[in-house]
């Protein structure tokens, strides 16, 4: 890759890396707060707490050594160890993000389903065994990234290009065979259609509920009930859209990558497939500071009050 080339490629994932650390610390924190001040937190910040954890993992672990990297800063970051490390710790928090972002939206279909219906004891339900939850999340998608920790390997000590290969710049995904490698291409694409699809239903179901809701507003001309369960439904939505736009995009690229019958000599689509990967968990604390109103007066608590200097009376009014 040329020196231009290298520039952009890190230029990229700088700025990745400037939004979405910053962002997803301040929600971190911000939630952190409020678990100090209330000693609780409800199901649907927890998950957010969670979904902002595994994103920041994605771009300070994977964007910030592409970046260190591509400036030659911490080259030696990408040996056999540390593509093992980097890549399984990516594919991990990148799965994660997607499943919780999946259960994030099923909450919050279920936190807006009308009272007395049969879904509210299934939201209850979710809500004390959310731990449990979490708990399988990590299991399944720890053990379904387990081929980066096999197959990952340093660039610079493997120069070969092999028929089932993957080319990540730093490193290669050298797979035994090529069957082994569409086996583990096709896995990864089902862990990320199936949520996919689900939170497609869930805020295709949630739509559905606010447009009744806002029917049913409109004849009774009052707005009392429901306000935050409904803005939180619509910021859901947002990140719903979002995701399903960029990790599409994602997906395509590597169900292509998965037909080239010879590892390609560029790391281009791998790097576009990191990109928008990333691009989600970088925006998405954006799209959760612009729509929590408990982040929201959390960051205004820690911003310092301006004082306006009063004016002193004068000598007339006393």
């Amino acid at each position: 890759m040329g020196a231009s080339e290298m520039f952009v490629r890190a230029a990229l994932y700088l700025s990745l890396a400037v939004v979405g650390v910053p962002g997803n610390t301040v929600v971190i924190l911000s939630l952190l707060l409020l678990l100090n001040q209330k000693n609780q937190l409800l199901p649907a910040d927890t998950i957010m707490l969670h979904l902002a954890c595994v994103n920041l993992l994605v771009v300070a672990v994977r964007c910030l050594a592409e970046t260190l990297a591509s400036f030659h800063v911490a080259a030696n970051v990408f040996q056999d160890l540390g593509c093992k490390a980097i890549i399984f710790i990516y594919r991990t928090s990148r799965a994660l993000s997607i499943w919780l972002t999946f259960v994030l939206s099923a909450y919050q279909c279920l936190s807006i389903a009308p009272p007395g219906s049969r879904w509210v004891s299934t939201r209850a339900l979710v809500a004390d065994y959310l731990g449990v939850v979490f708990f399988i999340l990590w299991l399944m998608n720890t053990c379904m990234s387990s081929a980066a920790i096999l197959f990952s390997l340093s660039s610079k000590t493997n120069n070969t290009q092999t028929s089932h290969g993957i080319n990540v710049e730093f490193c290669h995904v050298q797979f035994p065979s090529r069957f082994s490698k569409q086996v583990n291409g096709a896995v990864q694409v089902g862990r990320d259609v199936v949520p996919m699809a689900l939170m497609a239903v869930a805020s295709l179901i949630i739509l559905v509920i606010l447009y009744k809701h806002s029917q049913q507003v409109r004849r009774l001309r009052s707005n009392s009930g429901g306000g935050a369960e409904q803005r939180a439904a619509k910021a859901v939505v947002t990140l719903v859209t979002l995701y399903v736009v960029l990790y599409g995009v994602d997906n395509g690229i590597w169900v292509y990558t998965l037909t080239v019958k010879k590892t390609m000599s560029s790391s281009l689509l791998s790097d576009l497939r990191v990109f928008f990967s990333s691009l989600y968990a970088a925006l998405s604390p954006l799209v959760i500071i612009a729509s929590n109103r408990k982040v929201n007066r959390t960051l205004r608590c820690l911003m310092p009050e301006k004082h306006v200097p009063r004016k002193a009376p004068s000598p007339a009014a006393e």
